[in-house]
């Protein structure tokens, strides 16, 4: 099969539970906040008005966590633009020039225990408020806000698709892949890292290939590969 053309059989769908370990906060804006609102709310579903993940958040996430770990010109730590990441990641994840077109295609991530977390004693029906201070270190004057979270122990559907175009490259681009994993779950998805938001896990790792009739490839080997990284949370 020629390099860079797909069709509906070269698709492996990756799924995973990923649930939060700590409160996490992706916030929309807020044009309106009248006296006494939230400062900072989390997105949402406009049909469901359950807390979601965008997938682009993921995207960038684990792009920016490899490159970091594989890129070599970042001695003064300074991450280079993404065209110049490492050949490997571009592989993956796309670049615009040249234009290259990625192997993994995202999703934005739903609630999957939506029903839990109603019955939680939380301050809004999927979420909660966590009160914040930045501290004025000349006059030790305090200044509060207020910050919606997604609370610990929501769970969120993971999916991703990886496209084959060489199935000599899947055992090292899953290699890769599982790196990410591994690499998100030490750091933080979302706003206010540092500050101990937005940790996950990963578990419950399945590969499947869709009407996979030119490549045949063995899921379950690469699908093992992925369930190493499962529960690597700290």
């Amino acid at each position: 099969m020629t390099k860079g053309i797909k069709t509906i059989e070269d698709k492996i769908i990756i799924t995973s539970d990923m649930e939060l370990k700590s409160g996490m906060h992706i916030g929309k804006s807020n044009d309106f906040a009248p006296i006494g609102a939230v400062d900072s709310i989390v997105i949402t579903d406009p049909l469901t008005g359950q807390p979601i993940i965008p997938g682009s958040s993921i995207k960038g996430k684990m792009r920016t966590l490899l490159a970091k770990l594989l890129t070599n010109n970042n001695e003064n730590g300074i991450l280079p633009a993404h065209n110049d990441d490492d050949e490997r990641i571009k592989d993956l994840f796309g670049a615009s020039n040249p234009v290259r077109e990625a192997k993994l295609q995202f999703f934005d991530l739903f609630l999957t225990n939506a029903q839990e977390l109603k019955q939680k004693p939380t301050d809004l029906l999927y979420t909660e408020i966590k009160f914040e201070n930045t501290i004025n270190r000349k006059d030790a004057v305090a200044n509060p806000r207020q910050l919606e979270r997604v609370p610990a122990g929501a769970k969120f559907a993971f999916k991703l698709v990886y496209n084959l175009e060489n199935s000599q490259e899947l055992k090292t681009d899953f290699e890769i892949l599982a790196q990410a994993f591994k690499l998100l779950q030490l750091d933080y998805i979302g706003g206010s890292g540092s500050r101990g938001y937005g940790k996950v896990n990963f578990s419950n790792f399945k590969v499947e290939a869709k009407n996979l009739g030119v490549n045949k490839v063995d899921t379950s080997s690469v699908e093992n590969i992925l369930k190493e990284s499962e529960n690597y949370a700290v």
